[in-house]
């Protein structure tokens, strides 16, 4: 399976910031050490094009984000300390979802579709205009715009079962019929102001495994039908763990694992082609690297998954 990393996916952060950004390198290692992913899987991205940003962005946004000219409200939003590297990083990861799915597209002869994936991306707080909930760019819209620009695909299908709504994605691709938004997070989770995507599930606090994946497995086949996708997006956070920092659901490890077998079973029997992206995921650890490494174990195991059903 192809795999968009390079060294450029972390900038620096604050001693203990809330954000796990070694969790990228962490991935990488992890995965190249359990055979999962080759020296010639791995696709180190380009900083995507400024072209490529506005067929997702606002102009004046860009302006700022390029700059670091934000208010200090909006500053505070995104919740990362502005500096060129993370503009970098943002770019990087933004060409890597991009990249990720012209793999997913190109790959023949594949038991489904064919499947790629990005240590990072799923940034789906990111809006046309600006940048919160630690995402600058929006790694999803960017991609699919500037393949349907490229008319590589007319159709496609965000599924994103991070815990946390993917508001900007829904925003960006609000009231447009050949996007479909599919979105099960957490009804009094972040952010407080919902967007509305094509299909919301909205959970309780505590839910637990079975109730989890039954939410998810009643409603994706239909969501599937409805979208006639060209590529689907799957938003994989793992901040739907139970002692995630963020997360507020009640899902075990087991439970995680569980609904990885089951969604990306169903994407490659429905032979779509998937991009596999990070989005959230907030492991406890008594420091920064041993909270990026238990994070990084858990977005593993969508990559275990796949490796085991595209082989």
């Amino acid at each position: 399976m192809r795999f968009s990393y390079c060294d450029g996916y972390a900038a620096p952060l604050p001693p203990g910031h809330a954000f796990p950004m070694g969790k990228f390198a962490a991935l990488h290692a992890l995965l190249v050490r359990e055979r999962l992913v080759g020296p010639d899987d791995v696709c180190a991205p380009r900083e995507a094009d400024w072209a490529d940003l506005l067929a997702a962005h606002d102009a004046d946004y860009l302006t700022r984000f390029a700059s670091g000219t934000f208010a200090r409200l909006e500053a505070r939003r995104t919740g990362l300390p502005w500096s060129p590297a993370l503009v970098r990083r943002s770019r990087l990861e933004a060409r890597g979802t991009l990249d990720a799915a012209l793999h997913a597209l190109t790959t023949f002869g594949a038991p489904g579709g064919g499947i790629a994936a990005n240590a990072g991306g799923g940034t789906h707080h990111a809006y046309a205009g600006h940048g919160e909930g630690f995402c600058l760019l929006n790694d999803v819209a960017v991609a699919i715009r500037c393949l349907q620009r490229a008319a590589w695909i007319a159709r496609a299908c965000v599924v994103d079962l991070d815990v946390h709504q993917g508001n900007g994605t829904a925003a960006i691709f609000a009231g447009d019929e050949a996007v479909t938004t599919f979105s099960v997070h957490g009804a009094r989770n972040y952010p407080a102001r919902k967007e509305a995507s094509t299909l919301d599930i909205a959970l309780d606090d505590g839910t637990t495994d079975d109730a989890y994946l039954d939410a998810v497995m009643a409603a994706l086949p239909g969501v599937l039908a409805r979208a006639r996708a060209d590529v689907v997006f799957y938003v994989a956070g793992v901040d739907i763990v139970a002692d995630d920092r963020f997360g507020r659901l009640a899902v075990t490890r087991e439970g995680l694992r569980r609904r990885e077998r089951a969604v990306l079973t169903l994407l490659r029997d429905a032979r779509v082609p998937v991009v596999l992206l990070a989005s959230g995921g907030y492991a406890p650890g008594p420091t920064d690297a041993a909270r990026a490494d238990a994070t990084a174990d858990r977005h593993a195991d969508a990559h275990r998954e796949a490796a085991r059903l595209w082989r």
